[in-house]
């Protein structure tokens, strides 16, 4: 997919684990494939908010929705099958529309009863023609495929997620010519996000903007990943207040899991210090990398090892930044990995890092690493960015104005004192339970498609 548009997963796949639950918490653990709960044990109004929705589906004509994304494939798009998993379970019928991907090249696949419908896309654009090239067979098989599924299985929503703003151009289409409903769910901030890359504005960023509030104009609601991007819709995109709903991110309790510790991923060394992620531009591994490099040379510190997982454009330039430092031997590339071996990596790690550049979108983006790194249970050091602070609260140290220095320092810092880094991660795992986890934010997601059928009456 385009490397314009930032993925803010992690870099494993989808797996059925459970993550014992941390003392005090409130939350609960969910059950089966990815699928969110209905029991799960959280507020009294969420609580009635699901139970109202299953209600209503179970008194009324069955409710089918068609979910469109494109800059990655299902199910290994998190956010969007943990949705698709709570709708499915909640009485919808559902299908979807995405592009294949490495692991996932069947046109046609039904899972947990979700259709799920792929297509090809040309190689990732670079520059003006590859983009439109991406775009265009990308718009022209979602055409496509919603056509049949009309035909079909038929939809009465179609839940659009960005990047890129373009999936307005098929709701419009049945919106108007069919009377469907349309929502629109806000995954990046695509006009910060080119601000990000490319370090200005001027003509294609003002294109951002403008398919940003068309998008939001034809929207019958709208769904935020944090407070940030719902401020975006109400200011940017003028919505409704009552329209626009919050539905985060977090990790689902389902997948986590804590497992016994591998030594070998620390060779040799005291401690091991872990980053998950997708390599790009925006994460920063350059700035880690500099940090490495202030630890064993300017603190004289050879205990410490490190492992960066993931993949991304980015990843062979950082590999040879990492060679002209001279950081080969205390640095690990582990590519995307599965499960098993991301959260062994996890569960040895020590502390956890998120050196995510300083940016107006990164300032406003929840980043799924965070969440995971707290429900294991991780203390972590990362820039002082709002959303950054808002999910990871005491269970992180903040670093100012992107000083890669005291980045290593506070690595440092949290190294050498083990019971700071037990407070701080019980701390994070304790509030994933409480307020973070999926299954907080499914019950958010039923609230969005109630409002949205109350409307369509």
């Amino acid at each position: 997919m385009l490397t314009l548009f930032r993925d803010n997963r992690s870099a494993s796949e989808p797996d059925q684990a459970v993550i014992a639950k941390p003392p005090g918490a409130t939350g609960a653990s969910s059950e089966q494939c990815e699928l969110a709960r209905s029991d799960v044990d959280t507020s009294a109004g969420l609580i009635d908010a699901a139970q109202a929705a299953q209600s209503v589906i179970n008194g009324s004509a069955r409710r089918r929705v068609l979910i469109i994304v494109e800059n990655l494939s299902v199910p290994f798009d998190r956010r969007v099958w943990s949705e698709a998993c709570t709708l499915a379970r909640h009485g919808y019928e559902v299908s979807i529309i995405c592009p294949k991907g490495p692991q996932a090249t069947a046109p046609f696949e039904l899972i947990e009863g979700i259709a799920v419908y792929r297509h090809w896309l040309p190689k990732e654009g670079r520059g003006v023609l590859g983009y439109f090239a991406e775009y265009s067979a990308a718009l022209f098989w979602e055409f496509a495929l919603s056509l049949k599924i009309l035909a079909t299985r038929g939809f009465d929503v179609i839940h659009a997620c960005n990047p890129p703003d373009l999936i307005f151009v098929v709701g419009a289409f049945y919106k108007f010519l069919f009377g469907k409903s349309f929502i629109f769910d806000q995954h990046d901030i695509s006009p910060e996000l080119y601000e990000a890359k490319f370090g200005r504005r001027g003509l294609l960023w003002r294109i951002m903007v403008l398919l940003e509030r068309v998008t939001f104009a034809l929207a019958d609601v709208s769904i935020a990943t944090n407070q940030s991007y719902r401020s975006i819709a109400l200011e940017r995109g003028r919505m409704d207040p009552e329209r626009v709903f919050v539905v985060r991110s977090g990790p689902n309790l389902a997948r986590v899991r804590s497992l016994p510790s591998d030594p070998a991923w620390k060779k040799g060394r005291k401690f091991l210090a872990a980053y998950v992620g997708v390599i790009g531009k925006q994460e920063g591994l350059d700035l880690l990398l500099q940090s490495i490099s202030h630890i064993r040379g300017e603190r004289n510190r050879d205990d410490v090892q490190f492992v960066i997982v993931g993949n991304g454009p980015e990843l062979d330039e950082v590999k040879k930044l990492a060679a002209a430092l001279e950081l080969d031997e205390v640095v690990t590339f582990t590519g995307r990995v599965d499960d098993a071996t991301l959260f062994t990596i996890l569960s040895t790690a020590d502390v956890c890092v998120n050196p995510d550049r300083p940016s107006a979108m990164n300032d406003k983006s929840t980043m799924i690493k965070v969440m995971e790194y707290m429900a294991l249970g991780k203390p972590i050091v990362q820039f002082d960015l709002t959303e950054g602070r808002v999910s990871a609260g005491e269970a992180s140290l903040y670093v100012q104005n992107a000083d890669t220095a005291e980045f290593g320092d506070k690595i440092l810092e949290l190294l050498d004192d083990p019971v700071r880094r037990d407070h701080m991660g019980a701390f994070g795992q304790k509030r994933v339970y409480d307020v973070l986890a999926w299954d907080h934010g499914a019950v958010s997601l039923l609230s969005a498609y109630e409002k949205l059928f109350d409307l369509r009456r």
